[in-house]
């Protein structure tokens, strides 16, 4: 599914001049600051997916962010990362149609539960650190990792972790010298903050942060 040299963006996007003939979309699940993220049903199948619908006009002058967080999520697969299932694009918007994770953030279940023992600790960050190798081995720096962005992939209590938001996700080229100063501030290592160049250990950084807590 990897995105191959010369390949044009318009070779992955399937067209759609509605979307809602494909899927019926049923409640929104999130909204940021340029998205909304739907909860839709595949007519066809009846299979569930969360749909994040991208208007067009607000993407103007940020193409090449969301092209490199396709890119991303086009050459990755793996069992603690939320997987991407399908592109559409409209004379309007673009959809990136993403596996539905129904557990909720890491962030509320902190709250919730108030504390983690070590085994659950473990159990979870372990889970992280293994989707974190596979990604640095892919040659990828995800730059944002924090709770928000961890998500259960169900409601049960021994449901696995997923990785998700590739927004500020970065592939490493060869000589390639990261310093754009990006992510969360309590969770990003000291040299982004401070604006000098950093590797994929920043990731690193950030697992130990979420440990801590």
């Amino acid at each position: 599914m990897a995105r191959e040299n010369g390949e044009s963006s318009s070779s992955w996007k399937k067209q759609a001049e509605d979307i809602k003939k494909i899927f019926e979309f049923k409640e929104t699940l999130g909204t940021g600051a340029f998205s909304e993220v739907v909860l839709a049903e595949e007519k066809a199948t009846g299979k569930l997916f969360a749909v994040k619908c991208i208007p067009k006009k607000a993407l103007k002058g940020k193409e090449s962010s969301i092209e490199n967080e396709i890119a991303v999520l086009r050459k990755i697969k793996h069992e603690n990362i939320v997987a991407l299932e399908d592109i559409y694009e409209s004379p309007n918007h673009l959809y990136l149609v993403m596996q539905l994770v129904s557990g909720g953030e890491l962030f509320d279940r902190i709250v919730e539960k108030g504390f983690y023992t070590e085994k659950d600790a473990s159990t979870l960050i372990r889970q992280v650190l293994d989707a974190v190798y596979y990604l640095h081995r892919m040659g990828i720096v995800h730059r944002d990792l924090k709770p928000e962005n961890l998500l259960y992939y169900s409601q049960d209590e021994e449901s696995k972790i997923m990785i998700s938001d590739f927004g500020l996700s970065k592939m490493e080229g060869k000589g390639d010298v990261m310093s754009t100063a990006c992510g969360t501030p309590g969770y990003v290592a000291p040299e982004v903050l401070a604006q000098k160049p950093y590797s994929k250990a920043v990731d690193c950084w950030s697992i130990g942060v979420i440990a801590y807590i």
